[in-house]
């Protein structure tokens, strides 16, 4: 018989990261002290610390700053907030230090930024197209929930998601009544690929493994429809983005976009049927 392993430690560690990327997810802009780190992650904070660093390629402080750099961008871009305002929701004290840290991020100034947003589009390769169909959207609210789930760092065309939910889905999970969600936690304009987060999400815990929880923010989405096989899921992003998102009036949220998959091949027999909503939040 091979000698049991004891893989306390691991489950130890993976806890110990989930839970100080989800604190700081949920408290990005306001100070995260070193007692609350060590509280949510059961480890001193030195320990945090390289644990973090070890796993997910940069400090926490690094994360935490980065967090507030990138989601400012995304309110640059898909808000006509005032600056003063973006350096304020997003934790800074004053413009002059929101545009430091903004510039030493991306070689840029918050204004050129927002200038420049065709230009970024542009550079990848999202051009003003008109589809065949208009894409329709809906405006829809969606409830806060607690979810369980497994993350990788992956570029979003990675089939390395595909191998994550492969995982997920041998778990034992009840055959009906689990709902399934994507959680696209960084915007791919902006984060380096290589530190893009993806989050697999269940509604239920499975009976044979303990997986970590989250909330899941509930508020008002934009909710587009995609049919069919993932493998075409892009197509339907570029039609967002590449047309409808450039003349709509609405504004968007730093807020993660959910992919909720509704009809799946756990519950559907064609490809062809596959069933996804795209619910990106909306700035209320």
């Amino acid at each position: 018989m091979a000698p049991s392993v004891n893989r306390e430690p691991e489950r130890m560690e993976l806890d110990c990261i989930h839970n100080t990327i989800n604190l700081i997810d949920t408290h990005y802009n306001q100070p995260i002290s070193i007692t609350d780190l060590e509280r949510v992650s059961f480890y001193s904070y030195r320990n945090i610390q390289r644990i973090f660093k070890y796993t997910c390629r940069e400090t926490i402080g690094a994360y935490q700053q980065r967090l507030k750099v990138e989601r400012a961008y995304k309110l640059i871009l898909y808000t006509t907030k005032a600056f003063s305002d973006i350096a304020l929701e997003v934790g800074f004290d004053n413009v002059a230090s929101f545009s430091k840290a903004f510039k030493q991020r991306f070689g840029l100034s918050p204004k050129t930024a927002r200038q420049q947003k065709p230009v970024l589009l542009e550079q990848n390769a999202i051009v003003p197209t008109l589809a065949k169909e208009a894409i329709v959207c809906e405006k829809v609210y969606l409830p806060t929930r607690t979810v369980y789930y497994q993350s990788i760092f992956t570029d979003y065309n990675n089939p390395d998601i595909e191998d994550l939910w492969a995982k997920v889905m041998r778990l034992e999970l009840p055959e009906q009544g689990v709902d399934y969600f994507g959680i696209i936690a960084d915007e791919p304009l902006i984060t380096e690929k290589i530190k893009c987060r993806y989050d697999a999400c269940v509604s239920v815990l499975p009976k044979n493994k303990e997986l970590p929880s989250k909330t899941m923010l509930g508020g008002r989405y934009a909710r587009f429809w995609h049919r069919g096989s993932y493998d075409t899921i892009e197509e339907t992003y570029q039609k967002i983005y590449a047309g409808w998102i450039l003349t709509t009036q609405l504004e968007f949220s730093a807020a993660p976009i959910i992919e909720h998959y509704i009809k799946h091949d756990s519950n559907t027999a064609h490809e062809a049927d596959f069933l996804t909503a795209i619910l990106i939040p909306l700035n209320v």
